[in-house]
């Protein structure tokens, strides 16, 4: 095969062979059942990539190095993905979660344990701007409050992450909100109050089929596992009380005073440590172990065993070694062209605003699935569609609007994406098993979809919008940048000038 010297874009075919290889081992792995992890398949899907982009004369540098510098913008989230180990192994050998557990079983009713779960998980979220967070915390003490009700793993992972990314869309802390609207150029607040309207009704109607849910299955209360649980808890701290929950009180201070991300897993992490010491007689080097290693206790229950044997910096080798990889290959995915090649057409047959939507969702899961990262399934739709929507007289955070009610939400759906496997591994739910439960994720985009079918829902550039009835009603301008604001304002003028 000649070397080519000069780079052109893949074709088709040849851009989509990387991820057919990717998908062809990953999805009968899933559904065979060959109980293989997903790295060394991300790995292959790599070299598959680099090989044709070698073809259509990308160098072996340009390639490395686009897949270097996508691992380099993710790298602030790897190692928070390592300190929310730190972060679970000292919370657990202090007692803080087993004590949310402890004390969830004493006053939350099962029959209204998912929706309130639901709720809190939500409010956490956006208190937080972390939906890894959530999961980490009070995600693991809900999955054994679930246990001791009978309910099926995949239901309570499904309703924790309904919640947590729920309120991780809504947090103006949440990084992946700040890029949705930074990749749409609009504004932080603009973003989140477009969100509002295709958001906030998906989550009303999660937490009603939660309630129907919880109510129905209420029956399956086994008291004396719940007992049990309770008094192995109970038994193994040295002390347990209310005073436990402080670090989870903590957890909103920090937030509140918009502590970054990483500094505020670390300092939480020591904190935790702080409360082994002092109420569970750890020692120095406990506080050490804990905070590699996490917690170990072998115990007759199993349940109990399974809810404190966790956590620790080591425990996210796993996940960090996939993240690294998934996201390698996205770079290089993006770096020889293959998304512009498979998707850069779309654009052209666009004439609705419900066609725009729908492109720019399926671009964004497109984009997640092959390229294994939440990231690029936020800024690549916006890099290729935001001239579209000012072309339609749209507004740009109906833009962010659309890139987050399936970019953002996706994610965890995907078995071998960064999302997928760092809550499938926190939570000890296998992705596929807690995805038909997670109602929120899959309600919010086909509600988006939905609406802007029959014209509700559309924002315009003017600031005005259709509600859920149709009717047209005024609202303020959302930022944007000034050429893309005149090109919206002026195609808006005409399509109006043409509807009268």
């Amino acid at each position: 095969m000649a070397e080519n010297t000069e780079r052109r874009l893949p074709g088709k075919f040849a851009g989509l062979i990387p991820v057919l290889v990717l998908l062809g081992i990953m999805i009968p792995n899933y559904i065979l059942d060959w109980g293989q992890d997903p790295h060394i398949p991300v790995l292959i899907a790599c070299a598959v990539a680099m090989l044709v982009g070698k073809f259509y004369g990308y160098s072996y540098k340009e390639m490395l190095a686009g897949g270097l510098n996508a691992v380099n913008q993710s790298l602030e989230a790897i190692i928070i993905i390592l300190c929310v180990g730190m972060l679970i192994g000292s919370f657990t050998w202090c007692g803080s979660i087993p004590a949310v557990v402890y004390y969830g079983l004493e006053i939350v009713s099962p029959a209204a344990f998912l929706p309130l779960a639901c709720i809190l998980c939500a409010i956490v979220g956006v208190a937080l701007g972390s939906a890894w967070t959530v999961t980490a915390t009070l995600g693991i003490a809900f999955m054994s409050m679930g246990a001791t009700m009978g309910l099926n793993p995949g239901l309570v992972a499904g309703m924790v992450l309904s919640g947590a990314c729920c309120g991780d869309k809504f947090s103006p802390l949440s990084d992946s909100t700040n890029l949705a609207a930074g990749s749409a150029q609009t504004g932080l607040f603009d973003h989140v109050r477009a969100m509002v309207t295709t958001t906030f009704p998906s989550l009303v109607i999660a937490i009603i089929i939660y309630a129907v849910i919880s109510f129905t299955q209420s029956g399956n209360y086994d008291t004396n596992l719940v007992e049990g649980l309770q008094s192995t808890i109970m038994g193994h701290y040295d002390y347990m009380s209310p005073v436990l929950l402080i670090p989870f009180i903590l957890i909103i201070v920090v937030a509140v005073l918009k502590v970054p991300a990483l500094a505020a897993v670390v300092l939480l992490s020591f904190v935790g440590a702080l409360f082994a010491v002092i109420f569970q007689g750890a020692g120095f080097s406990d506080c050490i172990t804990m905070l590699h290693y996490g917690y170990e206790a072998e115990t007759d229950n199993e349940l109990f065993n399974a809810l404190v044997n966790r956590g620790g910096m080591d425990s996210m080798l796993w996940t960090n070694n996939l993240v690294i990889v998934a996201v390698g290959f996205g770079g290089i995915l993006q770096t020889i062209g293959a998304v512009e090649s498979l998707l850069g057409a779309l654009i052209k047959k666009v004439k609705t605003p419900f066609q725009l939507v729908a492109v720019t969702m399926v671009t964004g899961a497109f984009c997640i699935t092959t390229m294994c990262d939440q990231y690029l399934g936020l800024i690549i739709p916006a890099a290729m569609y935001k001239d579209k929507y000012d072309a339609m007289g749209l507004s740009r955070n109906m833009l962010s609007r659309t890139l987050e009610d399936c970019g953002t939400l996706w994610s965890p759906l995907v078995p071998w994406s960064s999302c997928g496997a760092y809550h499938s591994g926190v939570l000890g739910v296998s992705t596929l098993e807690y995805l038909p439960f997670c109602f929120m994720n899959i309600i919010n985009p086909l509600f988006a979809l939905l609406t802007v079918s029959y014209g509700a829902n559309i924002i315009y550039a003017d600031g005005s919008r259709t509600n859920i009835f149709r009717k047209l009603v005024k609202g303020p301008v959302a930022e944007a940048p000034e050429d893309a604001h005149e090109v919206a304002m002026k195609a808006l003028a005409e399509m109006r000038g043409e509807q009268q």
